[in-house]
């Protein structure tokens, strides 16, 4: 029992942690939230631009999943645990946007510029999700990052990065493939 407390307590101590840091910078620095994009601000541009940009990336991240080998796809799961995952996928998707798009993108932005801390950000946006221990899950994470982060850019917070992300982990309930090599056996691919 107590391990299982542990289970869920160190995954919303760490959520906790990233989605409060930022306010805590801004508060510390004496800067607005608004200047790091720490805002939700919707116009109907954005969110077309958004639900257009997700249509397309996720119509064809459906077809590469639908044919990816050794996974039967769509995923059938209970509706609880459908909408376990979705609580957490979408708080995953805010306290992540908050952490990466809102705090880590402006700050290498205003040393690196816009592409540098896209790409940057996307990198590290992957690695931290690294605790799957697959290759191809760290790219899988990184080209939707870079594309989390372009819509910071052009909108200017984090209001369409996040509607993207939430949606995104709302598809992987069903369609994301988890039969990705480990490095080893990517390795082992490349060499042979």
């Amino acid at each position: 029992m107590l391990e299982v407390r542990l289970t869920l307590l160190i995954p919303t101590l760490a959520g906790a942690a990233l989605g409060v840091a930022p306010f805590i910078w801004c508060l510390y620095r004496g800067e607005p939230y608004e200047s790091y994009g720490l805002s939700w601000k919707f116009s109907r541009k954005g969110v077309f631009e958004c639900v257009i940009v997700t249509a397309v990336v996720l119509a064809a991240l459906t077809v590469i999943s639908m044919n990816w080998p050794g996974e039967n796809l769509p995923r059938r799961v209970t509706f609880s645990r459908a909408a376990w995952w979705a609580a957490n996928g979408v708080s995953a998707a805010i306290i992540e946007e908050v952490f990466f798009r809102g705090w880590v993108q402006p700050l290498f932005r205003k040393k690196l510029g816009a592409i540098a801390s896209v790409v940057i950000t996307s990198v590290m946006f992957a690695f931290a999700h690294v605790f799957v221990a697959r290759a191809f899950f760290i790219f899988a994470v990184f080209f939707p990052g870079c594309i989390m982060g372009a819509l910071r850019e052009r909108h200017g917070n984090i209001s369409t990065p996040t509607l993207f992300h939430a949606v995104a982990n709302l598809w992987a309930i069903w369609f994301i493939p988890l039969n990705f090599p480990t490095f080893g056996e990517l390795f082992n691919i490349i060499l042979n």
